[in-house]
């Protein structure tokens, strides 16, 4: 009983290959293959045999039930049956010939174990993150990889200390998306052979050394600190080049002092002060000095 598989598959290349150089490999494989044929079919006739004697209480190892988000890869004499998986729904297997592999089409959530990694300035983190995919091709998620989750949580480690060693510690604090589609397209990349697609890779947390967060605090409030004494310099600049072309201003008009002074006396007296200081101009201060012919100091 013949089914196409991808050990199947490789066989026919291989065979392929030796008809170029011989005859006799050719020959030799169809030997083979009309050989185990003729096995299965016979392993089959005495299964169906079997199924026939103990009916109907051999429905219950024969008749299998699949749900919706699975699939299931039907292994005869270690061939894949049919070529492809089975289900949703009921299907009926051969006792003692068939060997059951279900696989879980649903998108498949794993936490990455915080990794410690020596970023490319040379300063040791802790990075944790969280990995998202599923299985799309279910026959080589059996026959090409031994456990294709686990094999793609431990890459996924793997990848998450490369790419992030390559990275300085700003980017990694400033460019988390392009870090998780990078390791995104390496780690699906590679998984693609185990019919594998991963879905998201997402940086979860950074820890920092608690040292070099006192540091970085440290830089942080000198720098806010520098920030505010220019803003403050420059707020002085604006208001004493404000405070000129106001004098210049008053300077061209005789009556302007007086009337801003009285302004001043407006918005002091509307405070409701007990005390206000009354400046005297110079000039009238000469003249008086003048009038009563008193030495002036």
């Amino acid at each position: 009983m013949a089914s196409s598989s991808p050990a199947h598959l490789m066989e026919e290349g291989r065979s392929s290959r030796d008809t170029t150089q011989g005859q006799p490999a050719t020959s030799g494989y169809q030997a083979e293959h009309s050989e185990a044929g003729i096995c299965s079919t016979i392993l089959a006739f005495f299964s169906w045999i079997l199924v026939i004697l103990f009916f109907p209480f051999s429905l219950l190892w024969c008749v299998k039930i699949v749900t919706e988000y699975e699939r299931v890869v039907i292994l005869r004499l270690g061939r894949v049956v049919g070529g492809r998986a089975k289900g949703p729904g009921l299907f009926f297997i051969l006792p003692c010939l068939d060997e059951l592999k279900k696989v879980d089409l649903r998108t498949v959530v794993y936490d990455v174990p915080p990794q410690e990694i020596l970023t490319k300035d040379s300063v040791t983190v802790t990075v944790d993150a969280v990995l998202y995919f599923r299985i799309f091709q279910p026959i080589l998620s059996v026959t090409n990889v031994t456990n294709a989750p686990h094999s793609t949580w431990l890459l996924a480690q793997t990848t998450l200390r490369n790419v992030l060693g390559t990275k300085s510690l700003q980017e990694l604090l400033s460019h988390r998306e392009q870090i998780s589609q990078e390791m995104q397209n390496i780690l699906d990349e590679a998984t693609d052979p185990w019919g594998v697609r991963v879905e998201r890779i997402e940086v979860k947390d950074v820890r920092l050394p608690k040292q070099l967060q006192r540091a970085m605090a440290a830089e942080a409030e000198a720098s806010r600190e520098a920030r505010a004494k220019v803003i403050a310099a420059e707020g002085e600049q604006n208001a004493s080049r404000g405070l000129k072309e106001a004098a210049n201003v008053m300077n061209r008009s005789k009556g302007a002092m007086q009337l801003r002074y009285l302004q001043t006396l407006t918005s002091v007296a509307g405070e409701k002060n007990h005390t206000i200081m009354f400046p005297l101009p110079l000039d009238l201060l000469n003249r008086l000095f003048d009038t009563l012919g008193a030495p002036r100091s």
